[in-house]
Order: structure tokens, then sequence, then C-alpha cells
């Protein structure tokens, strides 16, 4: 490996949700009882020390001794482009059809508000990202679930006669796509993005593309970009990416939407800018450029080896050693939806009591039933091997037991 997978990092005290959030509430983990320290498997952020790159540029930026006004320059467009190109096949992409966001949310709240109205319902997959959930609420917008169905292979998949169903009689017309998707972490093929679009078409539905995780996809699978599906997907899809997942730059604000279509783009575009407050900094644009470069190629592809290595040597255990627990092996993202319905109900205990266990010995893991899994722990794997297996050795020997 060429960069730092395997650095230990200690980020208390130093602005980390993760781990400065222990013990105050509103879903994050209690700090573990005194003799263990915590390993933060919770926030979707990862504990690696950021590429280079990345803090070159901005280092270098923060050498100029003026921060005024500014206008995103050529080269953040050029390296979204090509990032675009090299990593996802994208032709045809121009700045116009390029536009800031504070944030993925930011954008899906943008175009509900453009193209919905309170109270209307939006079609979204479940188990669901919590983000949505909370975004399409606070708008005073409702959510239909569409449940995603595990076949016998272990694969989730969308239910298209059920999607149909609620799109039909909820008369809805927008739907949000989580594409990988969190937190099943499953890596959409082509057909089954062309069965949705074709839902999508029939019913004239804007679609929200959430696709953050899109260049954290796994070995052996390909992220398919939804606006590539047609002709049709690329004119009433608002796709929307961050640089933010793949290098760890959430702190610093700064994703950007892909619309081509000019009447959904200027709609979009009108609604967020109405509160003022979706401007660009300039530190997230250099941190962007850095990011986008050929290290930051070269950085992601190491990436994607240490998180297929993690996610193997973690699920490999869970299926010898922890029984009543089953998990889905993700193709994409960095995160586990553990299933503990089984060991739950044979050892009498609820996810609630199961997450506490796991807290008190500072494995720091996520209550999954907020993203509509109503017997599941969401895992952060983004972590040193040694963190990793460190904290399922700590499961193994103080919570999965009698």
């Amino acid at each position: 490996m060429t960069y730092d997978f395997t650095s230990i990092m200690d980020r208390h005290g130093q602005d980390a949700v993760a781990v400065d959030g222990l013990g105050t509430g509103g879903g994050a983990p209690e700090r573990p009882r005194e003799g263990f320290d915590c390993i933060p498997m919770w926030v979707a952020d990862m504990n690696f020390p950021v590429l280079p790159a990345i803090t070159d540029a901005v280092a270098h930026r923060l050498q100029q001794p003026h921060f005024g006004y500014f206008e995103p320059r050529q080269e953040y467009f050029d390296r979204i482009i090509s990032w675009q190109r090299d990593r996802n096949g994208v032709t045809g992409l121009t700045p116009e059809c390029i536009g800031y966001e504070n944030g993925v949310l930011g954008g899906l709240v943008s175009t509900l508000e453009a193209f919905t109205a309170p109270g209307d319902s939006v079609l979204v997959h479940s188990p669901t990202y919590i983000g949505f959930t909370k975004s399409i609420e606070n708008i005073g917008r409702r959510i239909e679930l569409s449940p995603l169905v595990l076949d016998d292979g272990g694969c989730w998949h969308m239910d298209y006669a059920d999607m149909e169903r609620r799109l039909a009689d909820g008369r809805i017309h927008a739907a949000v796509l989580c594409s990988p998707h969190n937190p099943c972490g499953r890596v959409w093929e082509r057909w089954e993005l062309e069965r949705a679009l074709d839902l999508y078409r029939k019913y004239d539905v804007v679609v929200i593309s959430d696709e953050i995780w899109s260049d954290i996809v796994l070995p052996g699978h390909t992220h398919i970009p939804t606006q590539s599906i047609s002709a049709d997907a690329r004119r009433r899809t608002v796709a929307l990416y961050a640089p933010s997942k793949t290098f760890n730059l959430a702190g610093l604000v700064g994703s950007y939407h892909i619309i081509y279509d000019d009447y959904l783009r200027d709609r979009v575009v009108s609604q967020s800018s109405k509160s003022h407050y979706n401007a660009m900094n300039v530190l997230s644009m250099h941190a962007l450029i850095g990011a986008y470069s050929e290290e930051g190629r070269a950085w992601v592809d190491e990436l994607r080896q240490v998180i297929d290595g993690n996610v193997t040597w973690a699920c490999d255990l869970v299926d010898a050693h922890f029984p009543g627990i089953s998990v889905v092996r993700p193709q994409g993202t960095y995160m586990l939806f553990l299933n503990c319905e089984e060991w739950c109900s044979a050892h009498g205990r609820d996810v609630g009591e199961l997450l506490r266990r796991g807290w008190d010995v500072g494995v720091g893991w996520q209550d999954g039933r907020p993203f509509h899994g109503p017997h599941h722990i969401r895992m952060n794997l983004a972590l040193p091997l040694s963190r990793v297996q460190d904290a399922f050795q700590r499961l193994q020997r103080h919570v999965f037991t009698d």
C-alpha cells in the first residue's frame, strides 16, 4: 500500500462527532465503561488519515492571505467532469449541468420543494438512510416506504410490483433512489435501474438519485449512474454527488448536483437560491480539486481494497462464530447492517439491550431501527483492520454470549 490505512488516529478533542459525540443522546452511543476505549463505528465517516493531496491543496490556498467573495474556478468543474468520465464512464457532462450543494440532503430538499407540495408522498426504499427520513418529514412531505426484498441468495432487490402499486395508488410523482444503497450496501445492476426508471417514466416521477457512495464500490461490482440508463432518465433525474464520503470531507461541507434538463435544473437552482445559504466555501472547492486528482484516483483504489478486506474479515467471522446474527455482504459502502432478530429471540433480549452491551465495552455501533431495520445494527468498517478485529473480538467475548 502506498497510503496509510493502518495508523490508529486519536480524534478526541479534534472536532470529531464520532468520538466526542458519545453520550450526548440523539442516537449517539453511550460512553464505554472504565477499561475500554471507544472504537467509533456509528457515524458514516472514516478513521483513516486524509489523502495528502487534499491537505496540500487546502494548505496551498491558505498561503494566500485573502478569503473574500469568489466564484468557482474552471478547474473545479474540469475536475468533476474528468472524475465522472474516468470513474463512472460519464460523457457529455458540461459545467452548466453541475451545481454546488451544501450537502446531498440540501439537494434533496431543494428538489422536493421545487416539485412537490406539503402533504405529498415521496417513494423511498426501506431500509432507509435516516437522513432521508428526517429531511422529508421536516419539510412536511410524507414517506411512502417500498421495502427491499432479500432473496434466497442473500441479495437485496427492489420490489417493482410494490413500487408500482404505491406510485399508482398514492399518485406519487417524486422518488428517492439511493445508489449504492445505504444502509444495505447494494450496488444496483443496470437491468434493475432500467426497470425502476421504466416505472418512474410511466408515472412521471422526478427522481432524486443519491450517488454519494458511488466511489466506494467493492471489487466485482460497478456503479451505474442513474442518468446513464436512458435519455428519459437523464431528463427526469437530479443526481447528487460529493467527495465528502469518499475522502472523509464532511466537515468541510461541499456536494454537487448533476442535472442535464434545463427545466429541472432551473427549478432546483431557483429553490436552493432562495435561502442564500447554498454557497460554496473556498477551502471546500480546493479540497475537491485536490481529491479529484491522479493521486486521489490511486488513493480510492487502495481504499476499496482495504474496505473489501475489512468486509470479508468481518462477515466471515459473523458467519462462522455469531449464531443468530446474519449479515448481507455489502457490494458497496463501508457499512454492515447486522440482523440480530434470531439472536435476540433466542436470548430473550431486544436490540436496545444488545446495543448497550456493545457500547459498554467500547464498540460504538449504531441503532438500525431508525433506518427501518426492526432488529438491525449498523456498523462502520472504515477503520484500520486491527480496530475492526478488536471490535469484533470484544463483541464475541462480551456481547454475543449467553
